[in-house]
């Protein structure tokens, strides 16, 4: 089994060099790959009604489908700036998570979320979170003309950045704390996103060695992680 998670590509714009070199990477797995991880953040904003979705995205999406038909499985799980996914990806059979997954691959036990709801002590930003996943929002924004969406998306946007403002390294302070907790529960590995920090680390827990990551980014570092053999490995994309 090979199989490749990646999270934060933050897509907006068809002619930038992330959303070039991703589409450029998912056409070399072709045929190579059984499962790819969409770990949350893959859009900057997602919104889709009625099969209608932000032009510049539909490259990617076609893109994705394909992967699909070609025999790839595809997961893809929300983030803090692209949700109401499975509208859209659904009916196609994609996998969508909207918080995070325990899946298994081979005999290890995975943990995998986007990572914005780790930190517990950011309140403001889990009641933002929540409202904008609330059928009130959901409904809201069906009614608005599409223009209007577009911009609201660019505002909501930069204001769920803020939630990163602070350090990485203490975000990832975070998450490792977060993920030897889940160790003892009994996971192998815990996949997380949303930091754009690429970490890998290798820890043993009761005699067993388990595996704590976070993606990085598809904007500065075009990092992903490989799973193949029963091995997870770090790798950055050379374009």
């Amino acid at each position: 089994m090979k199989a490749i998670f990646l999270s934060d590509a933050h897509l907006k714009y068809e002619n930038s060099t992330g959303y070039r070199n991703l589409l450029n990477f998912f056409d070399s797995i072709k045929g190579s790959v059984s499962d790819l991880f969409i770990v949350g953040d893959f859009f900057d904003f997602w919104f889709c009604r009625n099969g209608y979705i932000y032009p510049e995205f539909q490259a990617m999406t076609s893109r994705l489908l394909e992967l699909k038909e070609k025999g790839i499985n595809i997961h893809l799980f929300e983030g803090n700036h692209d949700f109401f996914l499975d509208e859209f990806f659904g009916p196609y059979g994609i996998h969508v998570f909207p918080d995070w997954a325990a899946i298994n691959l081979d005999d290890k036990r995975i943990f995998v979320s986007h990572g914005d709801t780790v930190d517990t002590k950011n309140i403001s930003y889990l009641l933002l979170r929540r409202f904008m996943r609330s059928k009130i929002f959901y409904g809201t924004q069906k009614k608005l003309p599409a223009s209007i969406l577009w911009k609201i998306a660019r505002i909501s946007s930069k204001i769920s950045k803020t939630h990163l403002q602070g350090s990485p390294e203490g975000l990832a302070d975070k998450m490792r704390i977060f993920s030897m907790e889940k160790f003892s529960d009994g996971f192998d590995a815990v996949i997380l996103g949303h930091c754009h920090q690429p970490v890998i680390e290798r820890h043993v827990v009761d005699g067993r060695e388990k595996t704590f990551a976070i993606l990085g980014d598809w904007i500065n570092h075009y990092s992903y992680l490989l799973y193949e053999n029963g091995d997870l490995a770090l790798v950055s994309y050379k374009p």
